[in-house]
């Protein structure tokens, strides 16, 4: 394993589940980022697709014990953005040589996107062997994942995309599996923090 795939699974085994968010508010950001930090999940994708998402990065960085991250970047651009903005990685839903190359020129801890193996061949061949499947149930599930893996022993992965409380411990069940992301802990609108809290705790409890 590489330096570089070695600090982008540092992130990947913070914590079984990776919350992915998409939050419209910046008010919420902070007690978002504290609930999910108290439950027992510190790395926090904070998803660009929101025309707050980078001023919401910004505010999560203040929270004690947040890692947090910047999911659907799509370019260099995106990825600059981030980064100014304090993600300390990325996370994309595919993997272009243009961002390949600049997440590897800025040292950024980048989980590229990838559906097959095609994707995970030419991630391998771009020096990254810490990925994220997805979309990981639309793209065949757990059955696809362990077929794809075996193979290309090299790869390791975060299934992104149907992921659900219920269905989690299939994936981390797989070897080739460090973690997943999942969106069901924090739903659209006002946080409920008590739940977000005490639905993190039980996503945290999952043992990959």
């Amino acid at each position: 394993m590489s330096d570089y795939a070695a600090r982008v699974e540092a992130v990947m085994r913070l914590a079984p589940v990776i919350p992915v968010l998409v939050i419209e508010d910046v008010a919420h950001a902070v007690p978002i980022a504290e609930a999910l930090v108290a439950g027992g999940l510190p790395a926090l994708e904070v998803t660009l697709r929101t025309p707050c998402a980078l001023d919401v990065i910004k505010a999560m960085t203040t929270v004690p014990g947040a890692t947090v991250g910047a999911g659907t970047v799509l370019n260099p651009t995106d990825m600059a953005k981030a980064l100014d903005a304090g993600a300390e990685f990325l996370v994309s839903p595919g993997l272009t040589p243009q961002l390949g190359e600049a997440a590897l020129k800025a040292d950024a801890p980048l989980l590229p996107g990838t559906s097959n193996a095609t994707d995970v061949m030419l991630a391998l061949d771009m020096g990254f062997e810490r990925l994220k499947f997805f979309p990981a149930m639309a793209a065949g599930g757990p059955p696809a994942l362990k077929a794809i893996s075996a193979p290309l022993a090299g790869a390791k992965f975060c299934p992104t995309g149907g992921v659900s409380l219920a269905n989690a411990p299939d994936w981390l069940a797989l070897d080739a599996v460090i973690c997943v992301g999942g969106s069901w802990m924090v739903p659209q609108g006002a946080p409920d923090v008590a739940k977000i809290e005490a639905d993190a705790r039980e996503a945290a409890a999952l043992k990959a």
